[in-house]
C-alpha cells in the first residue's frame, strides 16, 4: 500500500516517528525461547526501522530503547540489554554516519555503566555535523522524570536570578526538555498491540497521534511503518481548532 494522500483540512507534514518497540518477550515466548533472543532479534528491526525512515525522507526517527522502569527487571536481561546496546554502537557507527544518521539521546544517561556512556558520547560526537536523519535514542528514559528535572532548571535559573517567573512559559520549559531543539512527534507508534505510552514523551506527546499495531517488535518492517504513516495521513489534525 502506497501513502495516500493528504486530508486537505489539516497540515499533515510528517517529520517526526516515535516508536514504543514492544513485544520481544513475548515473541520469544510464542517460539518457546529465552527473552534474550527476543531481544536479539528486536536490534534486527531497529535496522529495519532506521532504514525505511531513511528511504521515506522521514527526518525525526525517536526510538524507545531502555526506560528508566526497565532497571526493575532481572539483572540478566539488564546486562543483555547493555550488551546489545554495546554491541549495535560498536557495529553501526560507522554504517550510520556514513549515510548521514546523526544519532542522539535522551535520559539519564549516567545511570548507564561507564562503558556504554563513553560509546553514547562516541556515537553523539562522531555523527554530530550529519543531517540525513536524526535519530533519538531514549536511554534509561522516564517523561516524568524528564518533566521533573526541566522544572528543576528552570527553578535553579530563577534562583540565580537569570530570569523571571514570568518569563517560564511553554517555550521555555520545552526549551529546557532533553528533547530540545527536536519536533514533537507527528505520531507514536506501538507495537505488539499493548494501547499506552509508559511515560514516554509525555510533555511532547499533547498533539501526537497514536497509532497500536498488533506486530511483535521483532518482526516489524518497512511494511508495518508504511502501514503507519497510511493511517497518519487519513486522520485530521485539528490542534483544537473546528475543520474548514
Amino acid at each position: 500500500m502506497g501513502i495516500v494522500e493528504k486530508n486537505d483540512l489539516t497540515p499533515n507534514s510528517l517529520k517526526h516517528v516515535a516508536i514504543i518497540m514492544d513485544g520481544n518477550g513475548r515473541w520469544a515466548n510464542k517460539r518457546s525461547i529465552s527473552r534474550l533472543k527476543g531481544h536479539e532479534q528486536g536490534a534486527k528491526a531497529v535496522r529495519e526501522a532506521i532504514k525505511g525512515c531513511r528511504e521515506l525522507d522521514i527526518p525525526f526517527l525517536t526510538l524507545f530503547a531502555f526506560s528508566s522502569e526497565n532497571w526493575k527487571r532481572p539483572e540478566e536481561e539488564v546486562n543483555h540489554l547493555m550488551g546489545l546496546f554495546r554491541y549495535f554502537i560498536k557495529r553501526e557507527l560507522d554504517e550510520l554516519a556514513s549515510v548521514g544518521v546523526k544519532i542522539n539521546f535522551i535520559g539519564n544517561i549516567k545511570a548507564l555503566p561507564d562503558d556504554v556512556q563513553k560509546l553514547v558520547k562516541l556515537a553523539t560526537e562522531t555523527t554530530q555535523d550529519n543531517t540525513r536523519l536524526v535519530l533519538t535514542i531514549a536511554l534509561s528514559y522516564g517523561g516524568r522524570a524528564e518533566i521533573v528535572n526541566s522544572a528543576r532548571k528552570l527553578a535553579q535559573m530563577v534562583q540565580a536570578g537569570e530570569m523571571s517567573v514570568d518569563d517560564i512559559s511553554e517555550q521555555t520549559f520545552a526549551g529546557t526538555l532533553d528533547s530540545a531543539g527536536i519536533p514533537d512527534p507527528d505520531f507514536i507508534l506501538r507495537t505488539s498491540g499493548e494501547k499506552r505510552i509508559s511515560n514516554f514523551l509525555l510533555w511532547q506527546c499533547a498533539y501526537t497521534e497514536f497509532i497500536f499495531q498488533d506486530v511483535l517488535w521483532p518482526d516489524f518492517d518497512k511494511k508495518w511503518l508504511q502501514q503507519a504513516i497510511d493511517e497518519f495521513y487519513c486522520r485530521t489534525r485539528r490542534y483544537g481548532a473546528l475543520s474548514v
